[in-house]
């Protein structure tokens, strides 16, 4: 698969399908191959847009800091959407690809056609929890920074990342994933959470049911983006597109952002925004 010189840096991307282009962002410590399973599906329909992100796997991976930002991130984005002549795009990602994701659209909303957020959120408003987190992130930075990618695989800090395989895991480059806590999984303010009402694309807001640590946040992100959906995945954790490969039949829609529970037919999700609906999203 390609590489390209974009934005400074050596990006690896992959292209697959024809039609609508629709970009996936993996999260911290993921890449491309986070969204395999969803290659034979979309690609057939779509023309499937995959990269591993600055700081990851087959990546270029900046030395300095002062290279990793949100705005540095969606950046990468946009020239990469310009090194593939795609005007404009479903834009979507997990976690951390959801976060560059709202960046991207608010820096570019006219390339974007819709957005996908999956298993995010938008950060903080309380600063004493923002404070907490940004202290957290630095922990695992160090522990990169000092035990390499072996200790990192082996703690605590890697159980959410388990959409990465083991083996793919330790060929991260350490100081690159060190750079990209400090610089990229903190926010330094609420900015995300006060626009969120701004959004004026159709969104679908995706989270697994088991997914603790992001449910309120997806039902923030439903709430306040106009029209949103709000699609729950039964039986998937923070990597829902590895843990439910085919979610369509077994996804359940949060009507005005509360939990509908586990009953109903999924053919009959009727997603609040009057354009779109789980499939229709990626239109």
């Amino acid at each position: 698969m390609p590489t390209a010189v974009l934005n400074g840096i050596r990006l690896y991307y992959e292209v697959h399908g024809q039609g609508t282009p629709l970009v996936l962002m993996h999260g911290f410590a993921g890449t491309a191959e986070s969204w395999k399973p969803q290659i034979p599906d979309l690609s057939a329909r779509y023309r499937l847009i995959l990269y591993d992100a600055r700081g990851h796997w087959r990546s270029e991976s900046p030395r300095s800091a002062d290279l990793y930002s949100h705005e540095v991130f969606a950046e990468d984005l946009r020239a990469l959407l310009d090194h593939l002549s795609a005007e404009t795009a479903v834009v979507g990602g997990l976690s951390m690809g959801g976060v560059i994701a709202l960046t991207f659209y608010f820096a570019h909303p006219q390339r974007v056609r819709a957005l996908i957020l999956a298993d995010t959120g938008p950060g903080f408003r309380n600063p004493e929890r923002r404070a907490k987190w940004t202290r957290s992130r630095e922990a695992v930075a160090r522990l990169l920074e000092e035990g390499g990618m072996a200790a990192f695989a082996r703690s605590k800090h890697a159980e959410l990342d388990y959409y990465t395989a083991p083996d793919i895991m330790l060929k991260h480059d350490p100081i690159g994933l060190a750079h990209v806590n400090r610089k990229v999984l903190v926010m330094p303010d609420s900015q995300l959470i006060d626009r969120l009402p701004e959004v004026a694309v159709p969104t679908l807001v995706v989270v697994g049911a088991d997914d603790v640590d992001f449910l309120a946040a997806s039902e923030v992100m439903a709430r306040k983006i106009p029209g949103a959906a709000h699609i729950v995945i039964p039986k998937a954790g923070h990597g829902a597109n590895v843990d439910q490969q085919d979610p369509g039949r077994r996804a359940h829609r949060h009507p005005k952002g509360r939990p509908r529970g586990e009953r109903g037919s999924p053919r009959g999700l009727q997603p609040r925004h009057p354009r779109l609906s789980g499939a229709e999203a990626l239109k």
